[in-house]
């Protein structure tokens, strides 16, 4: 992966403001339900370029490779005998043309009022929920009521530019001439291998593939002079592009954040062709083998111990392989369509951009993505309830990171954030009886046994004094 230094700088200091530690918030005071609206799904398909990375996280690198293919061709109109030749009939609009054209104008607008009331009575996504928005400390009414004098919380950069739409997609705008000519737009979704259920285990990372690599309108980023990639991460999935602000000049001299924008929004309306599933799994199974090295099992084994406690334990990026080879495309696209909705993103624009005309570039592209449209696409409904319910332990467990702070993190809590300070205890976890209740409703941190699981024997805590144990950090 490759950045410009000056534009990662930037990005860095966004994400700081976004997720410093200062996030003593109001939910309620800019939480969001995402509103209805209609959007068309589109067509995708790619080469693969699949890479390893032996961390923890899995990459899908992207070779950008011109290559435009335009095919037109021309349809003559068939006439009817009585009809004598003119300009206007060969090419339809004669008429019978005229009237058969106005016709299906007169079909469309009735399909188009059938379409909107068809949205309107779509039954909410099972995995939207009242939830603090992605923006934390850089919603605008938090910016807007910031003291400047406040010298405990980091400060806001005086030029950058927040939102969200009417559909609940937050956005962060943050101009850097630096390299000048350039800017890079990454889209955040806010699920990673974390929030896999037990039989998605690897569905997030290989989504991923089939949603970047399967994507047309990337491909229209070739041969600019742009950088596009995309990994998968325990609590996260980003893509991102790296554009110069316009084409070349043998290309027409073009704006090119509206492309890099189609470019993501493709992501969020991924069409999962039983081809393109088929190379993306192997590029995952090839990723498999690359990674399986002893440096990366002892990198699991001590992440494993580490988080022994919660759902990273049992959620790793790459996911299991018996799984990964039995996937459909119902199935890929069942996880799709549950994350990858609007109030679960976050775009990322830094760079050599105005940025009014991004907020506008912004509405056009993604503004008619809806959750309800998503949730009716999911093609798998017995995992509908499955993930209402993981939704419903996320925001029920106040010892739950993403629903206590930020939707930055996984869902997922540690032992030292419910120690014996009682200031802790009361601002991280519930009690030890709230605890065990929402267990026995939801293993959300994955302390059953399960089928898929590791044959893995762990040690024994040791205490070494009252109240104190020292945790092992090898596996037997």
């Amino acid at each position: 992966m490759m950045f410009h230094p000056s534009a990662a700088i930037a990005i860095v200091t966004a994400s700081l403001l976004i997720s410093n530690g200062n996030l003593n918030v109001n939910v309620d005071a800019y939480s969001f339900t995402p509103q209805s609206r209609s959007f068309g799904i589109r067509n995708s398909k790619s080469n693969p370029n699949p890479s390893a990375n032996p961390n923890a996280s899995a990459h899908a690198n992207v070779n950008s490779k011109s290559r435009n293919r335009n095919q037109s061709s021309l349809v003559m109109k068939e006439t009817s005998g009585n009809e004598k030749f003119s300009l206007s009939s060969l090419f339809g609009n004669s008429s019978k043309a005229k009237k058969a054209a106005t016709s299906d104008k007169e079909s469309s607008i009735l399909q188009t009022n059938t379409n909107t009331n068809s949205v309107a009575t779509l039954e909410p996504h099972p995995s939207v929920r009242k939830h603090i928005s992605p923006l934390n400390q850089m919603h605008p009414s938090i910016i807007q009521a910031a003291d400047p004098n406040d010298l405990d919380k980091l400060p806001f950069h005086p030029h950058i530019k927040t939102g969200s739409l009417p559909n609940g997609l937050s956005y962060v705008i943050l101009p850097n001439k630096s390299p000048a000519g350039r800017f890079e737009a990454h889209l955040q979704v806010f699920s990673g291998s974390a929030d896999e259920l037990e039989p998605q285990q690897g569905i997030a990372h290989l989504t991923e593939h089939v949603a970047y690599m399967g994507s047309r309108k990337r491909e229209r980023l070739f041969g600019t002079g742009s950088q596009t990639n995309a990994y998968t991460d325990f609590h996260h999935t980003v893509f991102y592009a790296a554009c110069p602000t316009y084409t070349p000049r043998s290309n027409g001299n073009i704006p090119m954040l509206p492309m890099a924008l189609d470019a993501l929004c493709d992501v969020m309306e991924a069409r999962v062709e039983s081809s393109r599933l088929e190379k993306e799994r192997q590029a995952v199974l090839s990723e498999m083998t690359m990674v399986n090295t002893i440096e990366y099992r002892v990198e699991c084994q001590i992440l494993s111990t580490l988080h022994r406690e919660n759902r990273l334990a049992k959620r790793f990026p790459i996911g299991k392989e018996s799984l990964i080879r039995t996937w459909q495309t119902d199935d890929v696209k069942t996880w799709h369509r549950t994350h990858y909705r609007p109030d679960n993103v976050l775009l990322y624009i830094v760079g050599d951009v105005n940025p009014a005309e991004a907020e506008k570039v912004i509405a056009e592209k993604f503004g008619h993505i809806t959750a309800e449209k998503q949730g009716k696409e999911i093609k798998l409904k017995e995992l509908k309830p499955e993930a209402s319910n993981l939704a419903d332990a996320i925001v029920r467990g106040k010892n739950v990171i993403k629903a206590k702070q930020s939707w930055h993190y996984p869902p997922v809590k540690h032992e030292w954030s419910s120690g014996s300070d009682s200031d802790l205890k009361d601002e991280f976890t519930s009690t030890l009886e709230e605890e065990e209740a929402n267990r026995l409703i939801y293993d959300l941190q994955l302390q059953n046994p399960y089928l898929l699981d590791e044959k893995v024997e762990f040690l024994k805590t040791t205490e070494i004094a009252p109240g104190k144990k020292m945790r092992p950090h090898i596996f037997r």
